[in-house]
């Protein structure tokens, strides 16, 4: 796996690989720096005319950034595609998004879109277990995670560090027979959490630990090239982040943003994601090799305002329990 690099750096560097009068679009991303370069190269070969630079890092990150520079007068995006609805919708409610009516939107539920035009999903990246295939348990349950036999051998991605890990948690705070009882459980058999699901990957994948909570292509993605993991959509369902894009208030290039919201949205942009090995936002897509049949996936629901309005408590609930990693 590539080494993360900080988002300061990155931009730093492209900056000084590309001229600034040809860098038309910055995009504040938490893709995977490889899922980031694909995005933006498809659409800079449909859109020659138009260049864009980058940023990545994990989406609390990513925001904080983005926030410090409006702060300071100087936002340097244009746009944002990152984990969930949740920051988005807090972003919109502070006046910081530019509504667009994308013609590309009548292929999504309206679910899966703000209704005044500030954010649309691209994708479906679900949460579920991932486990080494030397692990003595098959889990096929969230609860599976807090048996003996779990014990001291699961780790997750921190809602501190990860946009995902965080809807995961208030999605699973509210499933009757979880909620916040079953995180104290699994603090309780010995679960970590810490970093973001790079790290959860690894360690799993290396045998570290045996079981892990993860976002589904990462996994899924590994066992295809060998690695000794299995995913499992557990029984009692997954959460699920959306991964919308979203047009800053503050850009200076609103013309070539559309463009590129159009693009994600449109079959074009969606295939892109398919042979990531996402699953498409917009209807009458196919799913990624190595994934069931998409009736199959029970996706346990979220209230984006509610879990807005939660953010804070949750957060802090979380760090009671597991420390502020």
């Amino acid at each position: 796996m590539k080494t993360i690099v900080s988002a300061a750096a990155l931009l730093a560097a492209s900056l000084f690989a590309i001229p600034a009068s040809a860098a038309n679009l910055v995009l504040y991303t938490s893709q995977p720096n490889e899922d980031a370069q694909a995005t933006v190269d498809g659409f800079m070969a449909a859109n020659p005319d138009i260049k864009v630079d980058w940023v990545r890092d994990g989406t609390p990150k990513i925001i904080a950034k983005l926030l410090a520079e409006i702060q300071a007068g100087n936002p340097v995006a244009d746009i944002l595609l990152i984990a969930d609805m949740v920051t988005l919708e807090h972003l919109k409610e502070d006046g910081k998004l530019l509504a667009y009516k994308s013609p590309e939107a009548a292929h999504y539920d309206a679910a899966l879109y703000d209704a005044d035009g500030y954010y649309y999903s691209t994708k479906l990246i679900t949460t579920g277990i991932m486990y080494n295939t030397s692990a003595a348990m098959k889990p096929t349950s969230w609860k599976d995670l807090t048996k003996p036999e779990a014990k001291g051998l699961v780790t997750m991605p921190s809602p501190l560090a990860s946009g995902a890990a965080l809807i995961h948690a208030q999605t699973l705070a509210a499933v009757p027979g979880l909620g916040w009882d079953f995180y104290k459980s699994l603090a309780q058999n010995g679960a970590i959490a810490a970093g973001g699901n790079g790290a959860v990957l690894k360690s799993v994948a290396s045998g570290e630990k045996a079981y892990g909570m993860v976002v589904d292509y990462l996994p899924i993605r590994e066992k295809a090239k060998g690695a000794p993991v299995e995913f499992v959509f557990p029984s009692e369902g997954v959460s699920a982040v959306t991964e919308p894009v979203g047009i800053l208030a503050s850009t200076k290039n609103a013309d070539a943003a559309k463009k590129f919201v159009d693009y994600v949205l449109s079959e074009k942009g969606q295939e892109g994601f398919l042979k990531l090995g996402y699953i498409p936002a917009r209807n009458g897509m196919k799913l990624p090799e190595g994934f069931p049949a998409r009736d199959a996936i029970k996706v346990l629901p979220i209230k984006a305002a509610e879990a807005l309005k939660n953010t804070d408590q949750d957060l802090k609930t979380f760090s009671g329990i597991y420390g502020s990693n």
